[in-house]
This record gives C-alpha cells, structure tokens and sequence, in this order.
C-alpha cells in the first residue's frame, strides 16, 4: 500500500530560514496562530461537534490570513474526534495557502522507522511544512524528521508550561541548554527550530547565544502572559528568527457568545493587534 500524498503544495521559499524572513518582510509580521479549537469555547453560533471545529478553523483562517506567516493546528483537538476529526484536520490544511507555513503540533518523540513513518504521516500524508518533536530519546528520535529535507523540525526546548522545571532544569547543564547545543550535531541541524517559551523572557538571550541562527517558536504570547516586546528584546536575530505564537487570544476573542461574523472580527482585530507590535519591533531592528 502506498503512502497518501496531500494535494496541498507548499512553497519552497518557506523551506529555508532566508526565504522564511522575505515572508516576514511581506507582511511585517512573525505571527504563528494556533488552531487549537476546544468545544467549550468555540462560539455556539458555529454549531457542534466535528462541523463546528472545522467551519471555526476555516473562520479563523479566513480572518488572520493577511496578518499570519504560520498556523499551528494542535493536532490533539482534531484527533479526539477520531478519523472524522483527521479527516477535517486534512481539509482545514488542504484549505491553507501555500505560502504560509503549516506547523503540525503532534509532539512526536520515538525512534527509528516508527519515528520515519510519523514524519511521513505528517508531512506527506497530512502536507504539514513542520512538525513539533520531543527530543528527549536523542539524535534517532529527531533525525528521521530532519531527513525529510524540504521540511522543518521544531524541537521542545524551553517550553512555557510551569511544570517544564521538572526536567528541562535538570543538570550542571540544564536539559534545555543539552538539547539546544547537542542537536545543532544532528544530521539536517539546519532544518531545526525550538520551542522558547515566552513566559522565560530572560532565558530567551541564553537560548539565543547558544543558537543564534535557528528560528525559535514561541509560545505563552498573550493568554499565558508573555508579550512580543519581551520577546524581541531577547530573542531577534538578523533574520528575524521568531514565530511568536498566539493561540487562546486570538482564537476566542470574540466570547463563546459571538455570532460568526463577530468572531471573525474579533480574531482579526486581535492578531491585526499583534502584527502592528510585530511591525514595530522589526522596524526598530531596522529588518524591514
């Protein structure tokens, strides 16, 4: 049997860290929305159930679009569907432009051709242009993905959640620092972006001296209390090097209340909202 092949093309200019600034540069903007569409807040003029998630994906989509270099669907709201959610999930990808990334957020951590066969399920099957990884089984757990050489690796490092100090602190070399300097080894180490959480502002300029080229993706920007100035102060590079991540503020501004058409105008305002921050840090560093 052979592997399906999305019908989503994506665009090779996104695929390298100097074509991904140019899209920056289009649209003053490093924003990384995450479709992370939960039941109990989806407004309720969108309905229920598998329809619903898939209409506000498409919503959200429609309304971010001229703001946005990358969406980040959390593959864990799709999947407690079943197939009937991947399926949607496949059409709500199908239906991204090509010249926006698509980071598919499945958190994949194994090893081998078990590790491989993920990687194909999410950027051939599924034509995600990225894919979040947890490291932690080493090198044989990451460069399956890597090898895939028109795609990216987005490797757990700093991540914002108050439990992220039960392991990633560890250590006279905190696991954090481990993961970033070991896997610039790894074989397609240029293909490699990290999870940086926002809400560690001050550990951002460590991170940044120890990968002062990858691109970091950042959440914790917004609901979780992190802000794009923090953010830039420590974590700009010359190429920008950032996709600053807004899930929660930008997906329910609207309230659980809102008819469609309010909820499609408040997602807008709230990441229009975010780029003219955006906009004005990268002008400040003279990168547009």
């Amino acid at each position: 049997m052979t592997t399906p092949v999305s019908s989503r093309l994506t665009s090779a200019q996104l695929a390298t860290p100097s074509g991904l600034f140019q899209t920056i540069q289009s649209k003053a903007s490093f924003l990384c929305v995450g479709l992370d569409p939960d039941p109990a807040k989806i407004p309720a003029s969108f309905g229920t159930g598998v329809a619903a998630m898939e209409a506000f994906c498409a919503a959200v989509v429609e309304a971010t679009l001229p703001y946005t270099v990358a969406y980040k669907p959390n593959l864990a709201f799709f999947e407690q569907y079943g197939a009937e959610g991947w399926a949607a999930l496949e059409r709500v990808v199908a239906n991204i432009p090509s010249d926006v990334l698509v980071i598919a957020d499945a958190k994949r951590g194994d090893i081998g051709n078990t590790a491989f066969k993920y990687a194909q399920a999410l950027f051939t099957s599924l034509g995600a242009d990225a894919v979040t990884v947890a490291p932690y089984m080493g090198r044989d757990s990451v460069e399956p993905f890597t090898s895939f050489s028109n795609k990216w690796t987005v490797l757990l490092a700093l991540t914002s959640n108050p439990s992220a100090e039960d392991f990633e602190f560890h250590g006279a070399t905190p696991l954090f620092e481990g993961v970033l300097t070991t896997s610039r080894s790894f074989d397609g180490a240029d293909r490699l972006m990290y999870v940086v959480g926002a809400t560690r502002p001050e550990l951002l300029g460590r991170v940044r001296k120890l990968v002062p080229e990858a691109f970091l993706l950042v959440p914790g920007v917004g609901a979780q209390g992190g802000t794009v100035e923090d953010v830039c102060a420590h974590g700009l590079n010359a190429t920008c090097g950032l996709l600053v991540n807004s899930s929660r503020g930008i997906l329910y501004a609207g309230g659980r209340e809102a008819s469609v058409e309010e909820a499609k105008d408040a997602s807008r305002h709230a990441a229009a909202k975010l780029q003219a921050a955006m906009r004005v840090e990268l002008e400040k560093a003279k990168l547009l």
